[in-house]
């Protein structure tokens, strides 16, 4: 009898443990291929971002990278700009850069240029943004004339405002017609003015860009807050300072940011309107011009390679302090909503 219960025991158990392993095999069969689907969708994931920011990729290392790092090699040698370069001077150009006065001259009208850039350009680009904000008759047609001089070429830009702004141009002749003669000025070649007609005529080519950001920046703004704040009876400038500015930050530090690399990198415009030379006497030389004048035209490279080397450096140093003290909660903040 005691064999009998132990042999029905073990088919019991048997029993119980084969449907165990066969929904291990069936559970292992199910999540395999799950797996698989998930590999090749990873795999698929890979290979389209390969497929579509490689070319960009490739191109920022051979328009970008390679030309610095050929630029920081020759920097190395006095070399003419053809034959091997042979003649290693080490560090001496950069030597030369940080303690030559002419590019510490250049180096502060670059540091103005961003200053004044920021001062006047941010504030005005506001109070046009918020006045094209509202609807008032002509807005369309308002903000294309603000918007044209910007995609206007430098070159007819610094054309024509150079041939405006001469002694005997347009502006001057229109100061005598209208009985303002007494402010006819040598606007280009001053070096108390030009630094101003520089900034005037960098601010009537730009405004339009920073605008085009503020408008856009302050469509993305709910018009429940302002209806709210209105109805709590705040007025027209507590809510801007309030409301509109605290919102419109990021933009702003945006704009900042591409405005401060602009004005490190200014080049075309002084060229077209001042020339290599004229530049230096009038006080609108910048470090791109400065690099032109004592690299290629003076026919040592390897000393222009150098200062462009200097030139990448500052904008790297400044843009990554920039990031990492101004830009950084809007960063934070991009990165946490990728995240969710």
């Amino acid at each position: 009898m005691s064999d009998t219960l132990g042999t029905d025991a073990a088919t019991d158990r048997q029993s119980q443990g084969t449907p165990r392993v066969g929904g291990a095999a069936e559970s292992a069969s199910s999540t395999s291929p799950r797996a698989a689907g998930r590999r090749r969708g990873r795999a698929k994931m890979r290979l389209e971002i390969a497929v579509l920011s490689g070319p960009a990729i490739i191109m920022f290392f051979a328009f970008v990278i390679f030309p610095v790092a050929l630029a920081a090699y020759y920097g190395f040698y006095r070399w003419h700009g053809y034959g091997a370069a042979t003649d290693w001077v080490g560090l001496n150009n950069y030597k030369l850069i940080l303690t030559d006065s002419a590019f510490q001259q250049v180096l502060w009208h670059n540091s103005l240029i961003m200053v004044l850039s920021l001062v006047f350009q941010g504030p005005l680009a506001i109070i046009l943004a918020l006045l094209l904000n509202q609807k008032i008759r002509g807005r369309s047609i308002i903000r294309v004339l603000i918007f044209v001089p910007y995609i206007i070429s430098e070159v007819i830009v610094g054309t024509g405002w150079s041939l405006m702004l001469q002694s005997n141009g347009a502006v001057n002749d229109l100061l005598q017609h209208i009985g303002l003669g007494f402010l006819q000025a040598d606007w280009l070649s001053d070096p108390e003015l030009a630094i101003w007609t520089l900034m005037g005529i960098i601010s009537w080519k730009y405004i339009g860009f920073a605008v085009i950001l503020m408008l856009a920046g302050l469509q993305s703004i709910p018009e429940e807050l302002f209806e709210a704040a209105q109805i709590d009876g705040a007025s027209y400038w507590q809510i801007q300072r309030r409301i509109t500015l605290p919102l419109l930050g990021p933009t702003i530090r945006i704009w900042a940011f591409l405005s401060i690399i602009g004005s490190l990198q200014l080049f075309d415009l002084v060229y077209i309107i001042w020339g290599q030379y004229v530049s230096g006497t009038a006080g609108t030389s910048t470090m791109a011009i400065y690099m032109l004048a004592q690299g290629r035209n003076a026919g040592n490279y390897g000393y222009g390679s150098a200062v462009a080397v200097v030139m990448f450096l500052i904008s790297l140093i400044v843009a990554l302090i920039y990031q990492r003290f101004v830009l950084r909660r809007d960063l934070q903040g991009a990165v946490t909503e990728g995240a969710a």
